[in-house]
């Protein structure tokens, strides 16, 4: 998908490039940025980066990966966390982020891999850095087509919002039914809801209405009908639902593709239906909801609260250990 976030020790992905968290003199630091100097070759990859310094925050350079997997390192200095000056610090950290997602496409890289930037010895606070990590990337993304990936060392490392998270924390206790397994659960549900489509959507609204049509017309013809009505481009739905243009391209052009799941729920998200459109969505693609599958319930929770933002409900996923949403 455009963007993931994984649990992972950044020096093993296999990308393109990777980002080392620098200081303004690139010089092999400690943390991340010190495990990225030992497994890429310290000696070769501090001659490099002492023929590019020094470099100003937020400014980014590449040198090769050496004996790393990613082919390349993109060296960006981001900010010490400055509490009296946080418009500063949120600016020049942003900053990092977009000068190194260009540096990347600049040089022909098609995938990218961030520590979160600033967020160790720099001091800056964890919550806000994500924030502004995400933010940075889904502007970018906008405009660019590059599979961006944020790792995190551990899940201490990713502060989310404490008033969502009790918000989700509540709506999972009224709503999921935890004493099934998840696949069990999505199994036994898609097998026993026999109630018919009409039934289900006899008070429903027009544009419900307008999702009953016809159940073995093709995914693609359904979408593109979906996609009329909602007045929205082909580019600005692939990029809402984190879904490649690739991918994309052939779920629109193949009458016979059939998306798993998560990728029908990634489209209802950016079409902005409704829980009651997104649940006769799924159903006329083969689908159904079940309250024993703990993403499910949390992709009920943002639709049931008209929250779209894709990037949100996959911090949401992540920090339960749950599948995001988008696709390759």
């Amino acid at each position: 998908m455009p963007f993931n976030i994984i649990q992972q020790d950044i020096t093993t992905i296999k990308t393109d490039a990777i980002v080392n968290a620098a200081n303004t003199n690139l010089k092999m630091g400690g943390g991340v940025s010190g495990a990225i100097f030992q497994a890429a070759g310290a000696e070769e990859l501090q001659a490099a980066c002492d023929n590019l310094a020094p470099i100003k925050t937020g400014e980014a350079v590449i040198t090769p990966g050496f004996d790393l997997p990613a082919k390349n390192i993109i060296h960006t200095a981001g900010p010490v966390y400055q509490s009296f000056n946080k418009n500063q610090s949120e600016q020049l950290l942003r900053e990092a982020y977009i000068n190194s997602l260009q540096t990347a496409v600049d040089n022909n890289c098609k995938s990218i891999a961030f520590p979160l930037i600033s967020s160790g010895i720099y001091g800056y606070p964890k919550d806000e850095a994500l924030q502004v990590a995400l933010a940075a990337i889904k502007d970018f993304l906008k405009q660019h087509d590059l599979d961006v990936t944020l790792v995190v060392f551990n899940k201490s490392a990713f502060n989310l919002s404490q008033k969502l998270l009790a918000e989700v924390d509540s709506f999972l206790d009224k709503h999921f039914l935890g004493t099934f397994k998840e696949q069990a659960g999505s199994e036994l549900l898609l097998q026993q809801d026999d109630t018919s489509l009409a039934d289900r959507t006899s008070d429903s609204s027009e544009f419900v209405d307008f999702l009953s049509g016809q159940l073995t017309e093709p995914f693609s013809d359904q979408l593109l009908r979906l996609l009329e009505a909602r007045k929205i481009s082909e580019q600005e739905l692939y990029k809402r639902a984190n879904i490649k243009r690739e991918l994309f391209d052939q779920i629109i052009n193949n009458k016979k593709f059939k998306p798993n799941k998560r990728i029908v729920l990634s489209l209802a998200i950016a079409l902005e239906l409704s829980w009651e459109e997104t649940e006769n969505f799924l159903k006329r693609s083969g689908y159904a909801f079940s309250n024993a599958v703990k993403s499910d319930v949390i992709v009920k929770y943002f639709l049931s609260n008209k929250k779209y933002d894709i990037y949100e409900i996959n911090e949401i996923l992540f920090a339960y250990d749950q599948p995001l949403l988008g696709g390759w």
